[in-house]
């Protein structure tokens, strides 16, 4: 007689089916219908929503461009959605740039067998402690301290020819701020992500080095930066896709001078999508070109850093023999 056997496999799925549920329903269909409403005419006029259908490219197109009725020619990529892209592509270098180095400084410092600094634990805590802090919470603290009539401007205006100087009124302040907020949030995390994947190299290739006359440099571009990579890759994609998301911050930061003030210089892409979509008179059509557009920026971004930190096991090998 045959025996029955139990199929166990049914219980994976009905434990992995939450989450394609969730995200089938909160994140796909929206993606999908997003990139719907970035091809149709649909919108709010006065207490109407006007649905036109299909309107091919026309959102893409007034992103892109804009009407110069004085010059009396279309005028490209100087659009304030364009500027905005911009914006949250500067303001994503200047936390992004020093957050990697940093991380990367940190990670190799604290694994290094040779220096074996003391009191790890407590470094690793004060520096991860930002990212537990909430972003509303640090962008209101910097508003309170930077502020016209904060602290730290009150005593920058005592410097010789900054007596009226104000960081929420200056471009460069601002958009600083911002960036060293955002940098300031997330090293921690980013080292920490990087320690952990530091300490799962083997050992003994760091045994092996030392044997062979290897100083700690040579150990860190010979072994650990080539192992690194797929980590590596992990905290790059998350940072860009984080990064060009950023809202939060830059709203909270200048809500007593306006949002993107000065010159809407720290006017994110997602913020302007919260104006366009949730406005008197939203445009929902125009609101998904837009998202369209950071999410095929983002997807390039994510790419770059994909390629460029691709895991190459040949590559890998000869680095690890020539260390």
């Amino acid at each position: 007689m045959k025996k029955k056997t139990v199929e166990y496999g049914k219980y994976g799925y009905m434990f992995i089916a939450p989450f394609f549920l969730v995200f089938l329903i909160f994140q796909l269909y929206p993606l999908i219908y997003t990139f719907y409403l970035s091809f149709v005419e649909y919108k709010m006029t006065g207490s109407k929503l006007v649905n036109d259908g299909f309107c091919g490219f026309d959102n893409y197109l007034k992103v892109l461009k804009t009407r110069d009725f004085l010059a009396g020619k279309d005028v490209w990529f100087n659009t304030i959605p364009m500027n905005t892209i911009k914006n949250t592509l500067i303001i994503w270098i200047i936390n992004f740039i020093p957050q990697i180095l940093l991380a990367l400084l940190l990670s190799a410092w604290f694994t290094d067998t040779v220096v074996k600094l003391k009191g790890q634990g407590a470094f690793k805590v004060m520096m991860f402690l930002p990212n537990i802090i909430t972003a509303s919470s640090i962008a209101v603290l910097f508003n309170s301290l930077f502020g016209n009539q904060g602290p730290v401007t009150l005593l920058v205006r005592k410097l010789p020819g900054l007596g009226d100087y104000s960081f929420l009124n200056s471009k460069a302040g601002t958009i600083g701020l911002i960036g060293f907020m955002q940098f300031w949030m997330w090293y921690g995390n980013t080292m920490i992500v990087l320690i952990a994947g530091i300490l799962g190299i083997s050992p003994s290739l760091y045994e092996a080095a030392m044997v062979d006359g290897a100083n700690s440099r040579q150990e860190f571009f010979k072994i650990t930066l080539p192992l690194l990579k797929p980590i590596l890759q992990f905290s790059l994609v998350t940072s860009a896709i984080g990064g060009l998301q950023m809202y939060d911050i830059p709203a909270l930061f200048n809500v007593n001078n306006g949002v993107g003030q000065p010159g809407r210089v720290s006017h994110t892409v997602t913020m302007m999508i919260r104006e366009v979509a949730f406005s008197q008179n939203p445009d929902y059509g125009y609101a998904g070109a837009i998202s369209v557009i950071l999410f095929i920026c983002t997807m390039i971004i994510s790419m770059i850093f994909f390629i460029a930190t691709k895991d190459r096991p040949d590559k890998q090998k000869h680095a690890v023999k020539k260390a």
